[in-house]
């Protein structure tokens, strides 16, 4: 993968999703959104195009694509929406690549052919009312009872986690003290349906409102022993790593939203007359437009290029750190610029610019915040811990 050019089997993946996009997302999307409603019709047809299964192997039901292909998915899904667009981020980085990288062959085999076919979603249970960006600091403990796991505690925050079509959630739990005092804390998965596991109220949102983020709850919820996802003791290492790979996606779906902001105002731009022009006449907008392209552009190519280095099997966490910070920027200015550039219209949840408006923001804080960003670039650089 060029870090400037798409491949053609990139090219072609990016244009159907595009098409996509604009032909069944944007023209059901308002009233879900509006209504706080999950679309299954829409997350239905993205898993018969194959899209949660593009950076999985075939033998898993996957398309056989590498991790780019989602990202470029992602961007021109969140050219239209952000809420269908972190549903299908969550699925796949969060939801079904925990198994794919760390799970047992059974774990696998069961799970991921449904998982990759957009059937079932899996959801990532790590962030927790008092953890916080401290995400090591997991108070939710798991004991071994009778070859099975016993699970205690609370997980917050949970994107895809209580849907008609969840059909899990890998958690990390305390699962006892290292030699040096510290907690042990390992991954276990947790099938929808399992006694003393339950889904709390959906949280009332400022943004992504078609998208479902539910609080769960376990109580001495027992699973077998070996729902162990990798090691005994490795999961705050592992989904270190999945956080990692899930940076560039959030970039690439922050550069998406970026660019949504630029394509609306520059049509709102020939649209709109005032003073007897259209607005875009006027130096004022085509500057404000011209640096919102500026913006987007300049992620779209850190997510690249964090992209490239993870498929060539080289060291990438500062750079994702790097696009995740510079999306999530970029599509924060761009929204506030693009609603400065719709007046009172960008104000309206009836525009697409009212809706990027809102769902900006968390891409400044979701998969690590941009101050975490700055921690992780910074130790990458040498700097003290």
């Amino acid at each position: 993968m060029n870090s400037h050019r798409l491949s053609t089997e990139h090219a072609d993946l990016r244009a159907a999703v595009e098409e996509f996009a604009r032909t069944e997302v944007a023209p059901v999307i308002g009233e879900h959104y509006e209504n706080g409603t999950f679309p299954y019709e829409v997350i239905a047809k993205m898993g018969r195009m194959g899209l949660f299964g593009l950076p999985f192997p075939e033998e898993y039901g996957g398309m056989g694509g590498d991790y780019f292909a989602l990202c470029l998915a992602l961007e021109e899904l969140a050219r239209i929406d952000s809420s269908v667009a972190i549903t299908l981020e969550a699925g796949v980085s969060l939801g079904a690549m925990p198994l794919y990288r760390f799970g047992t062959e059974d774990q696998k085999k069961t799970y991921l052919p449904r998982l990759t076919a957009g059937e079932a979603l899996g959801a990532f249970g790590l962030t927790e009312p008092d953890g916080g960006s401290d995400a090591g600091a997991t108070r939710t403990t798991a004991r071994l009872e009778d070859g099975e796991w016993v699970i205690n505690g609370t997980k917050s925050f949970i994107t895809n986690s209580g849907t008609d079509i969840t059909a899990l959630v890998t958690v990390t739990a305390v699962t006892g003290r290292r030699e040096d005092g510290r907690p042990e804390i390992s991954s276990i998965l947790v099938p929808k349906g399992t006694p003393g596991f339950s889904v709390g109220q959906k949280y009332s949102k400022v943004g992504w409102n078609a998208s479902d983020t539910n609080e769960l709850v376990f109580e001495d919820c027992r699973v077998p022993e070996a729902n162990l996802v990798g090691e005994r003791g490795r999961g705050y290492a592992q989904f270190l790593r999945i956080l990692d790979e899930g940076r560039i996606a959030i970039a690439a779906l922050s550069v998406g939203l970026a660019q949504g902001c630029v394509d609306e105002s520059v049509r709102y731009a020939h649209e709109r007359h005032a003073f007897g022009h259209a607005i875009g006449h006027y130096q004022a907008i085509q500057f404000k437009i011209a640096e919102m392209e500026a913006r987007a552009h300049t992620a779209r190519l850190a997510y690249y290029d964090a992209a490239s280095r993870m498929l060539a099997g080289e060291p990438f966490k500062k750079e994702a750190a790097i696009a995740k910070l510079i999306a999530s920027n970029a599509a924060m200015d761009n929204a506030r610029d693009a609603t400065q550039v719709f007046g009172g219209y960008g104000f309206m949840n009836d525009y697409a610019v009212g809706r990027f408006y809102r769902d900006a923001k968390i891409l400044e804080i979701g998969e690590g915040t941009s101050e975490v960003q700055k921690m992780l670039i910074a130790r990458e650089l040498g700097l003290p811990a």
